[in-house]
């Protein structure tokens, strides 16, 4: 993995492919290339390890000019970062480009299968062996054989996962992608088609879309394109159109992604409750729970899968679901359900929390859930998203797209319609409508509450510079915060790459209280709530012990203001909320922290924004 750009039509192609890469950026990568073919059958293959600035200067002295290309940023799986193992990746004769995001799981038996019958391997990938079987079919297909079904006999050998972009010396005016549990959509101009592995290549260019779905392959050309599956049967595909503007994947002004998105907390609340609350009946208006209201009556459990930020989003929610609802709730990793699934029956509910909708763990969760004939729900951002489309049932948080590669107003968002389907589920059950009410009326209020926050961003960087030195840390939280303090903790390692270990503030004493010096500050987060005086408590014990404390807490709370060596403000709110007003400080925190430090903010080092790959 991480990112495919192509392009076949009327246009100079290398422009439209490195607008793409730029574009493309935000899920991280270490490497990138284009391969462009010219109406002559000449091909432009020019690769680079670094960003895509790097490759863009070498293509600016050697110049690929053509009609049809492909492009790739690459996260290294197979093989350290160099230009050998950059894509696109090419043949033994330089006929067949690929560029390719997935993992080949049985690439090492093809590599030695290709070998012994003279096929020479220049990379140490998994990918480059598509080339190869590519080649080996478009050479056994002779003159009447075309470029799909080279493709499609080549993947017959293969397994593990892909989303793939071919072109060919061979067949100038033709381009192959095809989908395999790796995300493409194809997008649909005038006289002028794309194939991207994320929607936010193709804004500039065209609102029309065609998400393919797995084993599902495209010919593209300039007079249109054909979907089919493996066998070559046609299939009749919906044209989507993509919302959003261009100004949502721009900075605005803002001097990086993640400042942008965490100043956007208010508007990514309101859009996450937008039609949403029945205030009368105390409850939500939730159309795929709605739609399902007999089925749901009867679940008896829910466990919520994710990963990375989403899975602290989970924990936050199974606290939620069980207050209001009284069901019983667990969040369990993604990548563990997998191979070891709990007991599950029909009463059971699975649900599945993922930003980007193609997190590939959380998808074939998903998939081992529906194995097991269980009801399912996803709660994505991006819409029409594999996982989207994969659940029985799903809600989108419209927080819009998210750029920086560590998560921030998605998780608010999370928490949001997390508070909402708890509410739908109370409501349902012995939640009263008084009690929905009240929680509705704050919800509202959290907007202006989080501009509150946002509003003392300068202050909030006024302190972080104060902790930019250290490298690590505690983050402590008790009940509805203890998730906040595992994210925050996440926060800070993702950009700044200081070590910080979130902990329940209860566990202190069982271990971790032996690192406390003055050298390993403790951000304990702290608001008036039913826990408070255990948080005030835990202060005591780290201050005792010479402990450096920075403190989230409730406006007018002087009791931590007395102990903490630092302390920022929340307006008071419901205790199931304050997880959306603690964690606004703790990314600005992480965020200037990591600014004074130097870091690439929007990019860190080693990640990927969405983890496709298992």
């Amino acid at each position: 993995m991480c990112g495919i750009i192509s392009y076949i039509g009327k246009q100079e192609a290398l422009p439209i492919l490195l607008d793409g890469l730029y574009r493309l950026e935000y899920r991280g990568y270490d490497s990138a290339g284009v391969a462009v073919i010219g109406a002559d059958g000449n091909v432009g293959h020019v690769r680079a390890v670094g960003k895509v600035d790097e490759l863009s200067s070498l293509l600016n002295t050697k110049p690929v000019l053509g009609f049809v290309g492909i492009a790739h940023t690459r996260w290294a799986t197979h093989g350290a970062p160099s230009v050998a193992n950059a894509h696109p990746h090419t043949d033994c004769k330089n006929s067949v480009f690929v560029a390719h995001n997935g993992i080949i799981e049985n690439h090492r038996y093809l590599r030695s299968a290709l070998e012994r019958e003279g096929h020479t391997f220049v990379s140490e990938t998994d990918s480059e062996v598509l080339t190869h079987l590519i080649e080996r079919s478009l050479t056994a297909g002779g003159k009447t054989g075309t470029l799909e079904d080279a493709v499609s006999e080549a993947l017959r050998h293969v397994e593990g996962t892909y989303g793939i972009a071919v072109v060919s010396k061979s067949h100038p005016e033709r381009l192959v992608v095809v989908r395999k549990s790796s995300p493409l959509l194809l997008g649909i101009g005038e006289g002028e088609f794309f194939a991207a592995s994320d929607s936010s290549a193709l804004l500039r260019h065209t609102r029309r879309i065609v998400h393919l779905d797995d084993n599902e392959l495209a010919v593209l050309t300039p007079d249109g394109y054909e979907v089919c599956n493996m066998r070559r049967k046609p299939i009749i595909k919906q044209i989507e159109f993509l919302t959003g503007s261009l100004e949502d994947i721009e900075k605005s002004g803002y001097e990086h992604f993640m400042e942008k998105e965490i100043h956007e907390a208010p508007d990514v609340l309101r859009n996450a409750m937008r039609g949403r609350m029945l205030h009368e009946e105390g409850t939500a208006k939730l159309s795929a729970l709605d739609a399902s209201v007999e089925k749901l009556s009867h679940i008896n459990r829910i466990i919520f899968l994710s990963q990375g930020t989403s899975y602290y989003a989970g924990l936050v929610g199974t606290y939620m679901m069980e207050e209001l609802s009284g069901i019983p709730a667990e969040v369990l990793y993604a990548s563990e359900f997998r191979y070891a699934p709990p007991p599950l029956n029909e009463q059971t509910l699975v649900v599945a929390i993922s930003q980007s909708g193609e997190t590939a763990d959380t998808l074939e969760a998903i998939r081992e859930a529906k194995r097991h004939h269980v009801p399912t729900l996803a709660i994505v951002n991006v819409v029409g998203s594999s996982i989207a489309r994969e659940a029985g049932m799903g809600i989108y948080n419209y927080a819009g797209p998210e750029i920086g590669v560590a998560s921030t107003k998605a998780f608010i968002s999370q928490l949001a319609v997390l508070s909402l389907v708890a509410v739908w589920f109370g409501r349902q059950r012995a939640l009263s409508m008084s009690r929905g009410k009240e929680i509705l009326e704050e919800l509202q209020q959290l907007p202006h509450k989080a501009e509150k926050i946002l509003s003392a961003a300068p202050h909030i960087h006024t302190l972080a510079d104060e902790y930019a030195s250290y490298d690590n840390f505690f983050f402590l939280g008790r009940k509805y915060n203890w998730p906040v303090a595992l994210e925050g903790a996440l926060k800070l390692k993702e950009i700044s790459y200081a070590h910080a270990e979130g902990y329940a503030a209860g566990e202190m004493k069982h271990g971790p209280i032996a690192l406390i010096t003055s050298a390993m500050p403790s951000v304990v987060i702290a608001p008036r709530d039913s826990v408070y005086e255990k948080s005030v408590s835990i202060i005591h014990e780290l201050k005792a012990r010479g402990g450096n404390v920075f403190a989230v807490a409730t406006e007018g709370d002087t009791e931590i203001a007395s102990i903490a060596d630092r302390v920022v403000y929340i307006p008071q709110t419901l205790e199931i909320l304050s997880p959306i007003l603690t964690v606004i400080p703790l990314q600005l925190f992480a965020y200037f922290i990591a600014k004074k430090r130097g870091c690439d903010i929007d990019k860190p080092r080693n990640l990927a924004k969405s983890v496709t790959v298992e």
